[in-house]
């Protein structure tokens, strides 16, 4: 029988939602691919906080975690993963090794979860496969300083889930905006203020 993974790296990790029953066991921490990171997507979902996005112009390469779908087909596991990510099936990334199908927006990437799932024990790969919306929504080309400018903006509700979720990321996914924001007295004490 068919096993697939679920490639994690940002708050599907501490927050399964609807997909916790359709995955078994626990997350296997630091042991996916390594794909370059960084907080350059802003998350309606999150109330315009900034989000992890596999980002190959400004990410840096950080190790993501896997999971085990309960699915039996590989279609399963992306239509599971699109609801969970309320994202259409076109922006779940996927890979199956006996068919040597699959999709990525990127072909770098879908390189890496072929390499990857060719030294693993399992049948296929799904990922969240979404791209930087930080220029198309900001008018401004995603920069450090410009995530930080986004970021300061940000008040209330917003600025609690930024906190939030960038608390939460892994602490191994370490891309150059969580280390800006590790020295920052005002990330710190933003909710202080």
């Amino acid at each position: 029988m068919a096993t697939f993974a679920i490639i994690g790296y940002g708050s599907l990790i501490w927050d399964l939602d609807n997909l916790a029953p359709y995955v078994e066991g626990e997350w296997d921490m630091y042991q996916g691919p390594h794909l370059p990171l960084e907080f350059s997507l802003i998350s309606k979902k999150r109330k315009r906080a900034l989000a992890l996005a596999i980002d190959h112009v400004d990410g840096l390469s950080c190790p993501t975690c896997v999971i085990t779908s309960r699915r039996h087909l590989l279609e399963h596991a992306v239509i599971d993963l699109a609801r969970r990510e309320r994202a259409a099936k076109h922006q779940i990334g996927f890979f199956d090794r006996v068919s040597g199908t699959g999709h990525s927006r990127s072909s770098t990437t879908l390189r890496t979860m072929q390499d990857w799932l060719n030294r693993s024990m399992f049948d296929g790969v799904v990922w969240t496969d979404g791209e930087s919306n930080f220029e198309s929504l900001t008018g401004h080309a995603f920069s450090l300083q410009a995530a930080l400018d986004h970021l300061r903006e940000l008040t209330g509700e917003s600025l609690t889930e930024a906190r939030r979720y960038i608390h939460n990321t892994p602490q191994r996914v370490d891309t150059p905006l969580r280390r800006a924001l590790a020295n920052s007295h005002w990330w710190h004490h933003a909710a202080d203020d």
